[in-house]
């Protein structure tokens, strides 16, 4: 473990023992440490495809690490010809500002080309996030996985 670096029990680092007025402190209680080339704390896997829309399951927290490997699907699933997308958040234990970021530049890309993206079995933690920030707004929910397929389906449909 390197000198500026913090042990579990949180004592200060190198700089505050060496007498600066504020000490930092950087804990590493519960942080999850991946071997060197471990995949990012992220799974996107397309669940189901149909003419032209998918049902993209996401598991794991969207972060900083993360969140270009969500929006990199979409945008690829997009680009396929898929307008109606449907994203999966049953399995999502956490997304920041960088994965709202994420969503947001695949929606303006997705709306573009005549898409949407529904997000369907958002977590009360996520729908909270997305009503603060207004993002509830820009993309509809859905309870149930099902109902917001038959929604993106029939959107593409009258669309085209």
């Amino acid at each position: 473990m390197g000198a500026d670096m913090m042990t579990d029990d949180c004592r200060p680092t190198r700089r505050a023992r060496l007498g600066r007025r504020r000490p930092e402190m950087r804990c590493r209680a519960g942080a999850v440490r991946r071997p060197p080339g471990a995949a990012p704390g992220l799974r996107v896997s397309v669940a189901d495809v149909f003419t032209d829309a998918a049902v993209v399951t996401v598991e794991g927290e969207i972060d900083l690490g993360t969140a270009a490997t969500l929006r990199g699907e979409l945008l690829a699933l997009h680009a396929a010809g898929r307008r109606g997308l449907v994203v999966d958040f049953a399995g999502v234990r956490f997304c920041d500002a960088s994965g709202l970021g994420a969503l947001v530049a695949a929606h303006n890309r997705v709306t573009a080309g005549g898409g949407r993206i529904r997000l369907a079995r958002v977590r009360p933690q996520q729908a909270r996030l997305l009503r603060i920030t207004g993002l509830d707004r820009l993309f509809p929910t859905h309870d149930d996985l099902a109902e917001a397929v038959a929604a993106a389906r029939s959107s593409t449909a009258s669309a085209g």
